[in-house]
């Protein structure tokens, strides 16, 4: 593999391990499995459990993954990537990898057990969580994950509700407490900052995790031709960080002197259409008490 400095959109290898699914246009999961095969390449074993990119993925006779692939019981997806990881070592596989990619009911819901469990017992395995902030397979319904305000199937909008009435779990800093070998936020707005730490999560002799923030234009009611902007907009206005966490510390990768506005990045999406003023401030509070928590825990003085 190539050394982290010189992964980029120039230099990625042309093959592809991820080809012809049925994915939405501007599928942000699409993309984040496809960067992610192109840099740990063919010797690589791919779990799904049910979500957007099993869905799209495994549809007979076009099937999308080149490389071997399987979809795994909802719930259980990080303890079959833990039999594949230990297959691969009992068969004395070198330089091969076993990823897990899920989605946001998939991970910090139904599967957060089995990911515990395998964090537990150091399973060499990488784990990427595309986060779509909704069940968008199913539905668009309501996950652990899905934003305040936003309106889904199961969190309508109306006259008393302001759609979802919780926050996100912090389900970065809930992986790092399992003070896991390696851990980072991506989003698909930043590709080279992606690919940089699906490679450092392939290094790791032991278990990883990456959450990815990837845009649903079908769920998010945005343009498809806007996903890959959104997924950047939501860094800049401090919704979405950019961080690592290893060797029991905390990095933040990109740090916005000041932030967009949360408004701009909200009214692109029809699922905020209808807030108001109130959760707008709400959400806002949110974003700065995060960040005054981040700049006083994890940034050093003087960064």
């Amino acid at each position: 593999m190539a050394d982290p400095i010189s992964v980029s959109a120039k230099t990625i290898t042309d093959q592809e391990f991820f080809i012809g699914h049925k994915a939405c246009p501007g599928c942000g999961g699409s993309l984040a499995v496809r960067l992610a095969l192109k840099v740990l390449g063919p010797r690589t074993f791919s779990v799904l459990p049910a979500g957007c990119m099993s869905a799209v993925g495994f549809l007979y006779p076009q099937m999308a993954f080149t490389s071997n692939a399987i979809i795994s019981p909802f719930p259980g997806a990080a303890a079959m990537a833990s039999g594949i990881a230990a297959a691969a070592r009992a068969l004395g596989l070198k330089n091969s990898h076993t990823i897990v990619f899920a989605g946001d009911g998939g991970t910090a819901d139904i599967g957060l057990q089995a990911l515990s469990g395998a964090i537990d017992r150091g399973d060499r395995l990488i784990y990427v969580c595309y986060d779509n902030e909704a069940y968008m397979n199913t539905g668009i319904q309501k996950s652990g994950l899905t934003p305040y305000g936003s309106r889904t199937t199961t969190s309508p909008a109306g006259k008393n509700r302001p759609g979802s009435i919780s926050h996100k779990k912090n389900l970065f800093e809930i992986i790092a407490a399992h003070d896991i070998p390696y851990a980072a936020t991506a989003s698909i707005g930043y590709p080279r900052d992606y690919m940089n730490k699906i490679l450092k999560a392939g290094r790791v002799d032991g278990p990883s995790f990456i959450h990815i923030l990837a845009t649903c234009p079908t769920g998010w009611g945005s343009p498809p031709e806007t996903a890959v902007a959104l997924a950047r907009q939501a860094v800049t206005c401090g919704l979405w960080v950019l961080a690592e966490y290893a060797d029991g510390r905390f990095q933040v990768n990109v740090t916005p002197k000041t932030f967009t506005p949360i408004r701009d990045y909200l009214q692109e999406q029809g699922r905020f259409k209808h807030i108001g003023e109130s959760e707008l401030a709400a959400i806002q509070a949110r974003r700065d008490h995060r960040w005054r928590r981040i700049r006083r825990d994890w940034l050093r003085k003087g960064e």
